[in-house]
């Protein structure tokens, strides 16, 4: 058996970590590393100590608002929003780290991993966010798109 690569490993754990979402569309994990140390993990549910989606529906699924649009209407935060809020509650530095996510990040997550200082993302699926993809080459922010 073949050891996988660095970015194999991470983003593997990624997809473990996005096992653990609430959210009745969509399963999203993230991880935070930096010199090859997990840092912090996130995925997409309801603030804590609120109930999931799974307890008592999707609001945006009950009100038909399609993918990738009103993302303030949603109970949940995402997997990158909760992986950085990790880090500050337990105060971690994550400027220059690398982000491995299961999904490629939205325009409101794109804007805090530029103010949060991460360097890299590795994604697996697209999500089309033309604005986020401006943003995120306009900060030099390094995207690649992880094949297995």
């Amino acid at each position: 058996m073949e050891r996988p690569s660095w970015d194999e490993y991470f983003m593997t754990i990624t997809k473990v970590v996005a096992t653990r979402s609430t959210c009745l569309r969509r399963h999203v994990g993230a991880i935070l590393v930096k010199d090859k140390r997990i840092l912090a993990t996130g995925y997409n549910g309801a603030p804590a100590g609120l109930k999931h989606c799974s307890e008592v529906g999707c609001l945006r699924q009950n009100a038909s608002i399609p993918s990738g649009t009103r993302h303030e209407l949603c109970r949940g935060l995402h997997a990158e929003q909760n992986a950085i809020i990790q880090a500050a509650n337990h105060g971690i530095s994550i400027r220059g780290a690398t982000l491995y996510c299961t999904n490629k990040p939205c325009v409101i997550c794109s804007k805090m991993i530029i103010n949060a200082g991460i360097t890299r993302v590795y994604y697996e699926e697209g999500y089309n966010d033309p604005l986020a993809d401006q943003m995120l080459a306009e900060a030099h922010i390094e995207m690649v798109r992880f094949h297995p």
